[in-house]
């Protein structure tokens, strides 16, 4: 069974939206090394329930929130989902020693992301 793992959010302007975040729930927000405009949202400690997530300039995306889920095989799951009446509205991306990610829709045009882990993706 898939689990999500994670979460996006999309802001015009990410570092105020960060500041946002953290002023009104004491999210961490950092800087992604290697990536311009994705900072990694840590919602808090990983001995209680929860996702950690990540926020991105919103000229990247149309959509404004979406969900991660964990895969075995991004390419298969792409073709599940395409089978199952979803789309595949982005291409397969690699994320450098961390795996690979696309994002999708589902019949009732919700967003959300495949990932599928892999630390020597390159």
């Amino acid at each position: 069974m898939s689990r999500v793992i994670h979460f996006d959010l999309t802001a015009k302007n990410p570092e105020r939206a960060g500041e946002f975040y953290s002023s009104v729930f004491g999210w961490k927000i950092e800087k992604f090394e290697g990536s311009e405009d994705y900072w990694v949202v840590t919602t808090g400690d990983d001995t209680e329930p929860g996702i950690n997530g990540g926020l991105m300039r919103r000229d990247e995306a149309e959509f404004t929130a979406a969900y991660s889920i964990s895969v075995t095989s991004i390419d298969e799951c792409m073709a599940k989902l395409k089978d199952s009446g979803g789309t595949v509205i982005g291409p397969k991306r690699t994320i450098p020693g961390v795996g690979y990610f696309a994002h999708c829709e589902d019949t009732e045009d919700n967003v959300f992301g495949i990932i599928e882990w892999d630390s020597d993706a390159n």
